[in-house]
């Protein structure tokens, strides 16, 4: 059977960055930062599984992050290094591909990555994961009575506060609805990826960590874990974000990510 091409925007010349996006959103959320950094760089920002343009996830076997990995393979810059900007779900992608191309991974921006994993390796349950597995619970639980719309208001409420999904424009709903249908392959990826938090520490590259100070216990935890992990860190916390920050406000993270990866590549050509 013929392997599913990701769908990929692309924009610019020069060095190769790869954007990747959350869960319940698509390769669209990277838009302005594709302008933003088209006049100096290759910028390529694939759908993930089941998001945007491209194929659903296989319904042979569970997805993990290493199958995120060899998915978006195809379309990554070929030859040369290339950096990474992700969030969340995308952020925990960015992490897997650093560690399956240490060699030409050349920075890595990360806006919480969602690798609940590390949280329930460190002390099992209850712990600050909780509150991420009882969202996803009660959005499983309303998309086997049919209803994805309720689905979508759990999670979304979760990581946005709530009356959120309440308070979201019917023409960004459909979407996020559709996308809901994968919740529990996201938790399932998220939770059980078995990469140690001691692997972390060989990542010789610079890594801007971002993190929204009104964000989730699970976020903030695996922020907690990962920022004291990796050898090369820059922590940037943003007064009043929370975990939907680059959507919610783009132009302050898009900054951050721009003036980061302007830095590392200055650095390189002196």
């Amino acid at each position: 059977m013929t392997k599913p091409m990701p769908f990929a925007r692309e924009a610019g010349n020069g060095p190769g960055v790869v954007c990747l996006h959350c869960n319940a959103s698509s390769s669209s959320q990277w838009r302005d930062l594709m302008m933003s950094l088209a006049p100096r760089f290759r910028v390529l920002a694939p759908d993930l599984y089941g998001s945007g343009k491209s194929a659903d996830w296989p319904s042979d076997r569970t997805i993990s992050l290493q199958d995120e990995v060899a998915f978006i393979e195809p379309v990554l810059p070929t030859g040369g290094s290339f950096s990474i900007v992700g969030h969340s779900h995308g952020a925990a992608v960015g992490l897997m591909l650093a560690l399956a191309y240490p060699k030409r991974v050349r920075a890595l921006a990360l806006f919480e990555p969602t690798l609940f994993s590390l949280i329930d390796a460190e002390s099992a349950p209850p712990n600050a994961a909780d509150g991420i597995r009882q969202a996803v619970h009660a959005s499983g639980r309303a998309l086997d009575r049919g209803e994805a719309d309720e689905a979508a208001k759990h999670f979304i409420d979760y990581w946005m506060g709530s009356t959120s999904w309440e308070n979201t424009p019917q023409s960004r709903r459909a979407p996020i609805v559709a996308s809901i249908l994968n919740v529990r392959r996201w938790i399932h990826a998220l939770l059980t990826e078995p990469t140690a938090l001691d692997v972390f520490r060989t990542l010789d590259i610079p890594v801007l960590y971002m993190v929204g100070k009104e964000s989730t216990p699970s976020a903030l935890a695996v922020a907690r874990l990962l920022t004291h992990a990796l050898p090369h860190v820059e922590v940037r916390e943003f007064e009043g974000l929370g975990h939907m920050g680059p959507i919610t406000h783009p132009q302050q993270v898009n900054e951050a990510v721009a003036e980061f990866l302007a830095r590392q590549y200055l650095a390189s050509e002196c």
